[in-house]
């Protein structure tokens, strides 16, 4: 992916009429400075549906579960779409839907 094409100035993730993320949503996430790991996982959260999945941590860990929904389930895709990101924090996936990642600092604990 091209990250010259993304816009700064999408700062909160938009959803169609059903609640799933757009496209623009998980472009966003897939092209997300490399630099900003706080700013990529604070779009994650709010990206997510917690009604359906959960993000908590966990000795040390950030633990995202799908719950099974697939607007979940794009949002991971577009985060292994990232791979300076993704590659810096993936702990490990699991069945079922869990996706474990290893989080720096104190700031996730």
């Amino acid at each position: 992916m091209d990250q010259a094409t993304v816009s700064p100035a999408v700062k909160h993730p938009s959803f169609d009429k059903d609640g799933y993320p757009t496209e623009e949503t998980q472009l966003e996430i897939a092209r997300w400075h490399y630099s900003d790991l706080d700013g990529w996982l604070d779009y994650i959260r709010e990206a997510w549906n917690h009604d359906y999945g959960r993000i908590w941590v966990e000795a040390g860990m950030l633990r995202l579960a799908t719950g099974g929904w697939s607007g979940n389930e794009s949002i991971i895709r577009a985060m292994r779409e990232h791979f300076i990101l993704w590659h810096s924090v993936w702990e490990s996936s699991h069945r079922g839907g869990l996706t474990v990642l290893k989080i720096p600092g104190a700031r996730w604990s």
